[in-house]
């Protein structure tokens, strides 16, 4: 295999084994790198400088002995471009930050590096995270390795696309409405959001810090448990982090997982899905219980979700970028301009109305769950669509040209539970369908256990880079 179709997983342990280079590593990517991301726009900003100097120190370091590899050692990484690299341009998708660089790493960031792992450079993302969709005023916008024609979605778009193109092995993506899951469903690769506070996030930096959540893209499940492994726990920084100690996850996703109850949703109670997701996906869970499984058709409650989920995220958002309107209102993406002056109408009562209503929405779905250890749904109610449009119909029927497409994930960052979007196959025309997985909250292993089955047992074989039309 050529070094790019190796996994994150493989790639350490020859790294760390001295049977490959961490400067052939990374030689290899940048080449790649150059040559398909014109194509794709994944990357924003290409670190090929420091990447070339953190492979000769990661080389030096093999050599020398008495050295604690961390456990990435050596293997690349992609960083999206709403996380702070210090002395690297930080963009956050926006003209407003085109020439920022931060004179610190976010924590993420400073984990990943005290792993091991080789920063490759930012990763394309909406402006602020705002879009589930790639586009901004800096680059052109991320598009679908399996179609170069279609969007890779939003708002980690560039994560998802270079994973999946080959680019890097693994990239780091942030979720606060389906950011990972969207994208990773799109471009047939695994993303994860762990559960709320699992990754460590300077909370007053965060622009939606009741629902986002940072974590892996990746093409298979063990590469986003290694990942885990690097990126979780608790910092001081964060107050709203999970403050135990975080699971193994590359122990946890090997162990039999006793008798999951799984719940299976088509459309979460009535969202339009395109009838070959829809397909696709089921059998996915169906293949479930010719393992032991007990699948069930079931939804929690979605009633009103909008009207709790918005006025939080967009009062969030405005407070975090709202004073961006006045000097930079004309350059902002048309989305991010309404997304802020609709956070600026939002009035203290309806904001308080809002989270009463989430503590309700928690209380519904934690419910759901003393029923059920799992439940799974399309990851998408649609397969990647032309960039630069919204689906307007699904089946005929009229949907939001905003949550349409994305009716199903959402909910689990209302709820600070884990979500996984794992690939299930191919429409006809070649695109990649995701399902989604999403568990008990604090329970990420379950999340991680049921993926690693459906990964192992699964007949969807074309996530090799090679097979994407690049």
């Amino acid at each position: 295999m050529e070094i790019h179709e190796l996994s994150a997983y493989e790639l350490a342990k020859l790294i760390r084994s001295k049977k490959i280079s961490p400067v052939d590593v990374i030689n290899s990517l940048l080449a790649r790198i150059s040559d398909i991301n014109p194509k794709l726009n994944a990357f924003i900003t290409i670190d090929s400088g420091n990447a070339i100097k953190s492979a000769l120190e990661a080389e030096e370091a093999i050599y020398k002995k008495g050295n604690d590899l961390g456990v990435l050692h050596g293997v690349p990484v992609g960083i999206k471009d709403l996380q702070k690299t210090k002395g690297v341009r930080t963009t956050f998708g926006s003209l407003a930050y085109k020439e920022h660089i931060p004179e610190e790493d976010s924590i993420v960031v400073r984990r990943l590096r005290a792993s091991g792992a080789i920063i490759l450079g930012k990763t394309n993302t909406s402006e602020f995270g705002i879009s589930a969709t790639t586009e901004n005023g800096l680059v052109k916008g991320c598009t679908n390795p399996w179609d170069a024609k279609m969007t890779a979605g939003g708002s980690s778009g560039g994560s998802a696309a270079g994973v999946a193109a080959g680019l890097c092995p693994l990239a780091q993506g942030s979720d606060g409405g389906g950011s990972i899951r969207i994208p990773s469903s799109f471009c047939g690769v695994f993303g994860f959001k762990p559960s709320l506070g699992r990754v460590a996030d300077k909370t007053d930096e965060s622009s939606m810090s009741l629902f986002a959540q940072i974590g892996p893209i990746t093409r298979d499940v063990r590469d986003a448990a290694l990942m885990m492994e690097a990126i979780s726990g608790p910092d001081p920084d964060d107050y709203l982090c999970i403050k135990a100690a975080p699971p193994h996850f590359l122990d946890g996703i090997k162990k039999t997982p006793k008798k999951m109850r799984i719940a299976w949703s088509k459309d979460l109670g009535g969202a339009p899905v395109d009838k070959e997701v829809q397909l696709v996906s089921e059998l996915s869970v169906k293949g479930l219980e010719t393992l032991g499984f007990d699948i069930e058709e079931a939804s929690p409650d979605l009633t009103s979700w909008l009207e709790i989920f918005n006025p939080i995220a967009l009062s969030d958002l405005y407070r975090s970028f709202g004073f961006l309107l006045k000097r930079w209102g004309g350059e902002l993406m048309p989305y991010t301009k309404a997304s802020l002056l609709a956070g600026q109408k939002i009035s203290g009562a309806e904001y308080s109305k809002a989270l009463k209503g989430l503590l309700r929405f928690k209380a519904s779905w934690s419910q759901f769950f003393e029923k059920f250890d799992l439940l799974m749904t399309p990851g998408t109610a649609v397969p990647a669509f032309p960039i630069g449009t919204r689906p307007e119909r699904i089946n005929g029927e009229p949907v939001s040209k905003v949550w349409g497409a994305f009716p199903f994930t959402a909910a689990a960052n209302m709820t600070g539970q884990p979500a996984a979007s794992i690939p299930c196959g191919l429409t006809k025309g070649n695109l990649p369908v995701g399902l989604q997985i999403i568990g008990r909250s604090q329970e990420d292993t379950s999340v991680l256990q049921a993926a690693y089955i459906l990964e192992q047992n699964s007949a969807f074989t074309e996530r090799l880079p090679l097979k994407c039309q690049l």
